[in-house]
């Protein structure tokens, strides 16, 4: 009797072991941290430069992410980063991932997931659990007001104001956007244990960033540089 239910865990356990590979034996690796005990695999979408259908696998739980989207570029591969961004004492797992890339173009996109213990007979194990997280460029255009003219760019945050000399650019009046444009440069960092989203200020389609600005994801505008 005991040989038989050693056996039949020994059949239960490949049969999980091989259900996992084969979710991902025909995936490309484009990330991974074995530090943290995490690989990112995807899809190449043919003819777009992308990768999309992706899944996780993370300490051997697999998350499908079937919408996700990232450049094949291996200089812009999926960023992997396990920190206590929540400052509550439990590491979260963080994404980045690059959408687009191009002169003047950096569209970056984050995913945050917080791990809850799942147990399984005698065993447990931690699985990923995606958490929403704040849009940066709503948080921006919420607290952010501008001002464009020929020869400078106004920007006020809270009772701070910011003045940007523009004339050294070159930039002609035509070619001038009406107040500055947020969107084209969106990037995120860890930094002091915080999730920063930084965006660039565009003043003209030729161009033109006149600076970046950084946004906690959980709070308000912090400063431009």
């Amino acid at each position: 009797m005991k040989k038989i239910l050693i056996l039949m865990i020994a059949i239960s356990l490949f049969t999980v072991l091989s259900k996992a590979i084969a979710t991902t034996n025909d995936y490309d690796e484009i990330a991974r941290s074995d530090k943290v005990g995490v690989s990112i695999y995807a899809k190449k979408l043919n003819g777009y430069g992308l990768y999309t259908n992706f899944k996780i696998d993370f300490q051997g739980s697999i998350l499908s992410k079937p919408y996700w989207i990232n450049t094949t570029s291996p200089t812009w591969s999926p960023e992997i980063i396990y920190e206590d961004i929540s400052q509550d004492g439990k590491k979260e797992l963080v994404i980045i991932l690059t959408k687009d890339i191009g002169t003047g173009v950096l569209e970056c996109e984050v995913h945050v997931f917080q791990t809850q213990p799942r147990k399984s007979d005698k065993t447990q194990s931690q699985i990923p659990v995606e958490v929403p997280v704040d849009e940066p460029l709503a948080i921006l255009l919420k607290n952010v007001k501008t001002e464009l003219t020929p020869n400078k760019a106004s920007v006020s945050i809270g009772d701070k104001k910011y003045t940007v000399d523009i004339k050294p650019l070159g930039i002609q009046p035509g070619n001038l956007f009406d107040e500055i444009y947020f969107g084209n440069l969106i990037n995120f960092e860890i930094k002091n244990n915080q999730l920063v989203a930084k965006l660039g200020g565009q003043i003209s389609p030729v161009g033109g960033y006149i600076g970046i600005f950084k946004s906690s994801i959980y709070t308000k505008i912090k400063c431009i540089k």
